[in-house]
């Protein structure tokens, strides 16, 4: 039993010592090791706070400062030695720090639990990445508006049903993406204010009959305020899931960006073309030229929504407090955070350098469904028709010019003044392309004089954020 002790970390209470199933089955080194530095800065800030206490005595900080300090070298060398018969993270460092300092390294552990210890390493990953990947995400929003900069004045159609709708600009579709990844990046910053508690204290779920000070130790870590109920402390992972949907709804709009890139890129739209590395080619069929980057992105988007469910599944059904289903949370959370980061930088690199627009293919498409439908609507009406009766003259008006084959624009005016008396030869003007985007001079409009504004508001909102 003694030699159980030793290896586990636990106290005399068990007759045998655990097989080796379920020490594999149950061990979380492998994964949470990753952990190590937020688990080091922890531990130090809690030993110091002990010290300042006068619970732990000068001597024994001094030992464990210089133990972790020396661990913290071993671990970033490569040379530090894990085990599955410590369980996690937490124990293999401490069991590291009491071969290094002796009985030092068996006080750090006073008043506190690996309940509140790994609740309170993870909110110091979590909080680190999420500032990571805010960096990302605001580099991403920069290449889209540095992309919408170069082609303000081209013109595309718009689509609703994937069905041509009304001519807008490049930039203002581009523009339309910059404006869902700035909420995300809104609602990164609000999860972290609430990753941003301290749950060390809690100790395994009532609290410690110790004399801390919680809130020392929250000012030298950085959290902006101490969790304030001990059993929410140590047995809660909302903070996760809410980081984990933050994280989904990013990939969503990273989704739904890469389907309109596959679209476009595609010889029936024509619109852009990808640059050749971000692409591959096929194994049997010489002349293909896939996008895998985007379709890829879409593929890790199921990852990650999958990640969210996972965490809110593990949530669902636990009893107040800790729980080792707890466990599970980790790696979800890891591998969002990674796909996450990856695709981030891999789409920002794609939207700087490999994205080349066709104007005039997008021009053709755009002249195509009769875009420009609804302009006409609108001149009739500025004339003095009643919307609906100006929407059943153009609808008349369009079926002619499918009849015919030609664009509204190419209508002779005798025919386009027999769907209407009020039609004159101004009507051209609203006709086209150029003239139909103008007319959307207001904010959040398609026009370019719009859409050069909503660029500079939105290249210094980005330089607001960053100081």
């Amino acid at each position: 039993m003694a030699e159980n002790f030793k290896t586990s970390g636990w106290s005399g209470r068990f007759s045998e010592p655990v097989s080796e199933q379920v020490k594999r089955y149950t061990a979380s080194a492998d994964f949470d090791r990753r952990m190590y530095a937020e688990d080091i800065a922890g531990s130090l800030a809690h030993a110091r706070m002990l010290k300042d206490a006068k619970i732990l005595s000068v001597s024994d900080f001094a030992d464990i400062e210089r133990g972790l300090k020396q661990i913290s070298e071993e671990i970033t060398e490569g040379v530090f030695t894990w085990s599955i018969d410590l369980e996690d993270v937490h124990l293999n460092i401490e069991r590291r720090l009491t071969e290094l300092v002796g009985d030092a390294g068996k006080r750090l552990h006073t008043g506190r639990s690996r309940n509140d210890q790994v609740a309170t390493d993870i909110r110091l990953w979590l909080r680190n990445a999420i500032d990571h990947l805010s960096t990302h995400l605001a580099l991403l929003r920069r290449a889209f508006l540095m992309l919408a900069s170069r082609h303000e004045d081209v013109i595309m159609p718009g689509f609703t049903h994937l069905q041509v709708a009304q001519p807008i600009t490049f930039a203002h579709h581009l523009l339309a993406y910059e404006a869902m990844f700035a909420r995300d990046s809104e609602r990164l910053d609000d999860a972290r204010r609430r990753v941003n508690h301290l749950p060390l204290g809690a100790a395994a779920l009532a609290g410690t009959s110790y004399p801390i000070n919680r809130q020392q130790v929250a000012d030298e870590l950085g959290f902006e305020a101490l969790c304030g109920n001990s059993l929410d402390a140590v047995s809660d992972r909302d903070f996760a899931i809410e980081f984990s949907a933050a994280a989904v709804l990013i990939m969503v709009h990273l989704s739904r960006f890469s389907e309109e890139l596959v679209l476009w890129s595609s010889p029936r739209f024509g619109f852009i073309r990808l640059a050749d590395s971000f692409c591959t080619g096929s194994s049997i069929m010489p002349q293909k030229k896939n996008p895998d980057v985007p379709e890829l992105v879409r593929g890790k988007t199921g990852r990650v929504v999958g990640h969210l469910m996972a965490l809110i599944t593990l949530m669902k059904s636990q009893p107040l407090a800790y729980n080792k289903d707890n466990q599970e949370d980790k790696e979800p959370l890891f591998d969002t955070v990674d796909t996450l980061m990856a695709t981030l930088a891999i789409v920002t690199d794609l939207v700087a350098h490999g994205i080349t627009p066709e104007p005039e293919r997008m021009r053709e498409a755009a002249r195509e469904g009769y875009a420009t439908a609804t302009d006409l609507a609108d001149y009739l009406v500025r004339r003095g028709m009643p919307f609906r009766d100006a929407h059943e003259a153009v609808a008349q008006a369009v079926r002619e010019a499918e009849t015919k084959n030609l664009d509204l624009a190419a209508l002779p005016l005798p025919t386009l003044k027999r769907f209407s008396s009020l039609i004159d030869e101004d009507v051209y003007d609203v006709l086209t392309l150029e003239g139909s985007v103008a007319s959307r001079n207001h904010p959040g409009g398609t026009a370019p004089e719009q859409v050069r504004k909503a660029i500079d508001q939105a290249l210094a909102q980005l330089d607001a954020e960053k100081r």
